[in-house]
């Protein structure tokens, strides 16, 4: 198999998981999430699914380019961990936060993430220039989405 179906499909898979994430969560999002109080700088929901769908292609992508573009070493090793751990807390983070609807400890987990985003950027562009710069639009982005999850926080 070439390097580029793998890629694509480490995106496919990417992208499938971050879906399942998401729609396990739909109902709170239109009945629940309404009635909470957010900042002015709250974007429009339909924003959100757009959003996430590049970035999953982005992170697919990135670490798709390290799985198949670099060669195995610790510190391949050590990426692949980190990439992991941040992705799953990408991943619970919804359930959490709209199925659970718990708002502070989704706090708690996604400022973690943000920690883990920035220490994958880092650790991927050591072994990849470009897969480090793939992830800079997600850390951003998570980066709003903590200030809007702290800010929905501090208003409820």
């Amino acid at each position: 198999m070439s390097d580029n179906i793998k890629i694509l499909l480490i995106t496919v898979s990417a992208l499938l998981l971050g879906f399942v994430s998401g729609f396990s969560t739909n109902d709170a999002i239109t009945t629940w999430y309404p009635t909470l109080n957010k900042p002015f700088f709250q974007p429009p929901n339909w924003l959100f699914g757009p959003v996430w769908t590049v970035l999953y292609i982005m992170i697919g992508i990135s670490v798709g380019l390290i799985l198949t573009k670099v060669e195995n070493s610790e510190l391949k090793k050590k990426a692949l961990v980190v990439f992991g751990i941040q992705f799953v807390l990408n991943l619970i983070w919804s359930p959490i936060f709209f199925g659970l609807k718990q708002i502070t400890l989704a706090l708690i987990v996604i400022i973690i993430l943000l920690v883990m985003i920035f220490y994958t950027i880092k650790l991927f562009s050591k072994l990849n220039n470009s897969s480090g710069k793939l992830l800079i639009p997600y850390f951003l982005w998570v980066t709003f989405a903590t200030l809007l999850n702290g800010a929905i926080v501090y208003l409820n």
